[in-house]
């Protein structure tokens, strides 16, 4: 399979890559299995390809720093702007980068932080 990057996959194509229902999709965003945003003015959530391996499966990484923000009640809104935050005083990183990169600790601090 092609990686999906930094595409934002619908549900639909996720249905039909994993084999499952979208309804099962839906539930496992609802319940913090998978990340997803809805963009402003649209009735569709996406789910940003980064979170996938090349087998269409959530990172193990990912998966940690989305318990994490289930544990914190953070929902997919607040979760998105902490991802797209500065990592730190320097530098043009940003959490999410932090986490595409292997730092997990880093993330998971910033996010019980916040």
């Amino acid at each position: 399979m092609a990686t999906t990057g930094g595409q934002a996959l619908s549900a639909s194509w996720l249905s039909t890559k994993l084999g499952i229902d979208t309804v099962l999709i839906d539930a496992r965003r609802r319940a913090g299995e998978l990340f997803a945003i809805r963009p402003s003015g649209s009735n569709e959530w996406r789910f940003p390809g980064w979170q996938f391996d090349e087998e269409c499966r959530v990172k193990p990484d990912v998966a940690r720093v989305l318990a994490a923000a289930r544990d914190l009640g953070l929902d997919s809104a607040r979760l998105n702007t902490l991802l797209q935050q500065r990592s730190g005083m320097t530098g043009r990183e940003r959490l999410l980068d932090d986490l595409l990169d292997g730092r997990v600790e880093h993330v998971v601090r910033a996010l019980t932080s916040a």
